[in-house]
């Protein structure tokens, strides 16, 4: 029997690295601005997972980027996005925005609610360089992911319902009652990163707290919720 171990690195969230601004808080799944570890340098193409709250009438002004898929799920209030292609647009809870950073672009995120704001950043490499930029948002109705994943983004044509990313990678998501389960295969060769953004889980039995990271081998894996449970899993080469 395969140990669990060579399949499943839980990552608490106790031990991701940690960058308080004030106005941000930030969470860092793997190595990140001045939090370094050479053990979570990323999960295949997977290069950024954050978790960040940032406080009401806050956020990051505009900055570039080029070279990589950015995903934000709004976890809870909202945020506001500007950017030098002339596209401007709120996500609220539940609902996702993605953009291919391609040859650059530069952008800004605010929360403008009177609230905070928190949501997972996620970084995935493209699969290849350049490229005209791009951006879109779409909502997500968390019925809709009852007992089961759906894509939220994917760089894959048969995936026609969710946002576009330049990756060979799905980001899905699902809303588990407690007690009640889901089944997940990642093919073998693909890395797979679980995060729930609420609710306790466990992993194939191993238990998950939320906000705890799981990085995810080839294999397939029974999901069940301890507690209610909203999950964010992504699917890269």
């Amino acid at each position: 029997m395969t140990d669990i171990r060579t399949r499943i690195e839980r990552r608490p969230f106790a031990s991701l690295g940690h960058a308080d601004h004030g106005w941000l808080d930030a969470r860092h799944h793997f190595s990140f601005a001045n939090y370094y570890d050479p053990a979570r340098m990323g999960w295949g193409a997977i290069r950024v997972w954050n978790d960040d709250t940032i406080a009401p009438q806050t956020g990051f002004p505009p900055h570039p980027h080029r070279d990589m898929e950015i995903i934000t799920y709004v976890r809870s209030g909202a945020i506001t996005h500007q950017d030098s292609m002339g596209n401007a647009g709120r996500t609220g809870a539940g609902d996702v925005q993605v953009m291919s950073a391609g040859s650059g672009v530069r952008h800004a995120e605010y929360n403008l609610e009177n609230e905070p704001t928190t949501l997972f950043q996620i970084w995935i490499e493209p699969r290849s360089t350049g490229g005209s930029p791009s951006w879109g948002a779409k909502p997500f109705p968390k019925g809709d992911r009852s007992g089961r994943f759906v894509t939220l983004a994917s760089g894959f044509a048969e995936d026609a319902d969710a946002l576009p990313i330049r990756a060979d990678a799905r980001v899905m998501g699902a809303t588990l009652n407690a007690g009640e389960q889901v089944t997940y295969t990642v093919g073998e060769g693909r890395h797979a990163y679980l995060v729930a953004a609420r609710g306790a889980i466990t992993i194939d039995g191993e238990p998950f707290d939320a906000r705890d990271g799981a990085a995810l081998g080839g294999g397939t894996y029974e999901i069940v919720a301890r507690e209610d449970a909203e999950l964010v899993l992504v699917d890269a080469e």
